[in-house]
């Protein structure tokens, strides 16, 4: 369980007329109505995964009385985001006892056999889809008050009586979205894995797109500021739903806390407010979000509004240099992201990313003709290039390291490239070092993978960007997703940072971006 760099004395400072602003801008949703497809038989294949073993059409369960201890399983076709209905009756004499049944609902079809008691992650295991449900009187139609996330429906019957069963008429989902899937024409890349990737990225992208950009519909269904980064980039490219990502801008600098700082993550409901961790990456990236929208709407009114909460963020990462020019090494505490990862260092690759959104600071004060500020930032920038070499390129291994045990990892090499630390030509060198030595500390998320796509095409290597992109993404599609994962490791598919793949994401905001990439660097009409 990382240890959380959870503020003291936190205090929120408003911004109401920014709030009202982002309240403005909130969506109304849009409504599908889609229906269970099919009932489902589960097991375990010879390698012990979850199969489908038989399928039947839904009307199949619909015929069948159930009692005690009978278990049934429902596949929906594809992943949703919605507001489950049940329609219920009975079957035998009067309904002398209430019906008392469990439901899960799952993403992937491994949770349909995952034993929840079993469960001893550290997360709370309240993430968990299941319910346990009274119905006192049948017929009844039983509509569930929360929203769930999930293709696959598990019910069991815990108890009938012995004089009645219990009859399911009907299930249906209640869709909720920001935006509509068939708003974004399909693309043809003239390679079907390529198309597939597309798809599933824009699925993925349209399922966190709620009330704001949701970091995942299952967990933590909440907005952080490095999810939306990269949710914002991918929207621009196919939903063009600007008014969301203006929305989410408005909310993250409406809510500061001490010090002028951006919070990692803000909590939607039962009001807008910051949670009390500050991650110096994420409140970094501001500047590159603001940047982003910038350029895809021309909104100067909004740039003006958000600059100096931007430019601040940048001016308080600079606190927190030591004496040789560099960010300070915090250690496992959780005060910079970068991925997830046992015992990766943070110290140069957060100090990349200064580096990194500098350069979006230093492109937003042009814009607005900040002479003082771009004088700042570009002396500032030449520092900390030189000190980053300085401090931690290591000639010898020809990679960058980080911290007290000089490190090299995959996530350092790559921010360092982001960063232009060096020029074109050796980042170029650098990169294909690095996938010939292969560190031990490597990458586990798509939120990382992004970023290595991202500097292979910067790097000029568009070619090797795309077989990447089919090999990790595509080889993700092959295990079963409908929606990009929260993390993925294709030798280890139950990988987790939380001590348990149950309460992993399956529908997660980060991975989201291969729309993005095949649409911006991959189409004849490059924007």
């Amino acid at each position: 369980m990382p240890s959380y760099s959870i503020i003291e004395n936190f205090e929120v400072h408003k911004n109401n007329r920014f709030l009202e602003i982002a309240e403005a801008l909130k969506p109304e949703l849009l409504h599908k109505e889609i229906k269970a497809e099919k009932e489902i038989m589960v097991g375990k294949d010879r390698q012990m995964r979850t199969v489908i073993t038989e399928e039947h059409p839904i009307e199949n369960l619909y015929a069948k009385s159930l009692k005690r201890d009978d278990t049934v399983f429902v596949d929906f076709g594809d992943h949703a985001v919605g507001y489950v209905t049940l329609e219920l009756s009975k079957t035998g004499s009067h309904q002398d006892a209430p019906v008392y049944f469990y439901l899960k609902f799952g993403e992937r079809l491994e949770e349909m056999t995952d034993k929840t008691a079993d469960y001893d992650g550290w997360l709370s295991r309240g993430w968990i889809q299941e319910e346990y449900i009274h119905v006192d009187v049948l017929p009844a139609k039983v509509k569930l008050p929360r929203r769930y996330s999930f293709r696959y429906m598990e019910l069991r019957v815990i108890d009938t009586s012995a004089k009645f069963q219990l009859k399911i008429d009907g299930i249906s989902c209640d869709t909720v979205s920001a935006v509509d899937m068939e708003s974004v024409k399909p693309v043809d890349f003239g390679d079907p894995l390529l198309n597939q990737i597309d798809l599933v990225s824009r699925k993925t992208l349209k399922e966190c797109m709620q009330d704001v950009f949701e970091d995942g519909p299952k967990r933590d269904r909440r907005m952080w500021l490095g999810d939306l980064r990269l949710q914002a980039r991918a929207n621009y490219y196919t939903f063009k739903n600007y008014d969301l990502a203006k929305r989410c801008m408005y909310i993250f600098a409406g809510l500061l806390f001490n010090e002028g700082k951006l919070s990692a993550c803000v909590f939607t409901e039962p009001e807008m407010e910051p949670d009390d961790t500050y991650l110096l990456d994420y409140a970094l990236f501001f500047s590159s979000v603001l940047l982003d929208y910038y350029e895809a709407t021309d909104d100067l009114e909004t740039l003006r509004d958000l600059y100096d909460v931007a430019i601040d963020q940048i001016r308080i990462a600079m606190t927190q240099l030591n004496e040789k020019n560099v960010v300070e090494d915090l250690g496992d505490a959780f005060w910079c992201f970068l991925d997830w990862g046992d015992g990766l260092n943070k110290q140069a690759g957060a100090t990349a990313v200064l580096i990194y959104c500098i350069r979006y600071g230093i492109r937003l004060a042009k814009i607005l003709d900040k002479q003082e500020d771009i004088s700042w930032l570009e002396e500032k920038q030449a520092m900390l290039k030189e000190a980053a070499v300085k401090e931690f390129w290591d000639e010898e291994l020809g990679m960058f390291v980080s911290g007290p045990d000089r490190q090299a990892s995959w996530a350092t090499q790559i921010w360092m490239i982001l960063a232009r630390v060096f020029d074109k030509e050796t980042n170029c060198k650098l990169i294909h070092h690095v996938m010939e030595v292969n560190p031990r500390i490597r990458m586990v998320t798509p939120y990382m993978y992004h970023h290595y796509i991202d500097a292979l095409i910067r790097c000029d290597e568009k070619e090797l960007a795309l077989e990447e992109m089919k090999r990790y993404w595509g080889e993700m599609i092959r295990d079963g997703a409908d929606t990009f994962w929260e993390l993925y490791n294709p030798y280890n598919r139950e990988e987790s940072p939380y001590g348990s793949s149950m309460v992993n994401s399956y529908c997660h905001a980060w991975s989201c971006t291969p729309t993005y990439f095949l649409r911006k660097f991959y189409m004849d009409n490059e924007k």
